[in-house]
């Protein structure tokens, strides 16, 4: 009974015309590492931690912006196609079946860390150049919260959670100086 309900939540809101085929990819990833509930892997995830662990080094090494700058946002499919993921080739095919009801919060998540990461370098290159440390200590620490809570509410959604950041939030931090 329990896994019927679990069961029950996932297909929640998901159109009968997509059910079917949602269905039969849960089957398909089920025993990799590529979640059953969403079709979606938490793999991709790595693409972030590697900029927020980049922006970690800067306050003590500024030169490490550099590095930083050439990280290069990549959809999820260029990011399985360059990565050594077990799974890789059956997660890029499985995204083209990930229901709506993850899909779009999970894109709309990855606009937003790509938003926040661009605003972020911005930010540390003004703070480098104004010469303050502490502000730059501060601005990487902050930065690298946010990221850390957008990536959070990625994992969330890979997991079957559909909830996302609001806007407003992104949008505060985006404006701030």
């Amino acid at each position: 009974m329990a896994e019927q309900d679990i069961d029950l939540s996932v297909t929640d809101g998901i159109p009968p015309e997509e059910l079917a085929d949602f269905e039969e990819w849960r089957a398909r990833v089920r025993g990799t590492n590529i979640s059953d509930k969403t079709l979606l892997a938490t793999d991709y995830l790595n693409h972030f931690n590697e900029i927020v662990m980049l922006i970690e080094m800067i306050p003590d090494m500024p030169d490490m912006l550099e590095e930083c700058r050439i990280w290069q946002p990549k959809s999820y499919a260029e990011h399985f196609r360059d990565s050594g993921f077990s799974d890789k080739d059956l997660a890029i095919e499985a995204y083209e079946h990930v229901p709506a009801k993850f899909r779009r919060p999970f894109e709309d998540t990855i606009v937003q860390a790509h938003q926040v990461i661009a605003r972020t370098l911005d930010r540390i290159g003004a703070d480098i150049d104004g010469g303050d440390p502490d502000k730059l200590r501060l601005d990487c620490q902050s930065s690298v919260a946010m990221i850390h809570r957008i990536i959070q509410v990625a994992n969330g959604i890979i997991h079957g959670t559909a909830h996302v950041m609001e806007q407003g939030e992104i949008d505060l931090y985006l404006s701030s100086e």
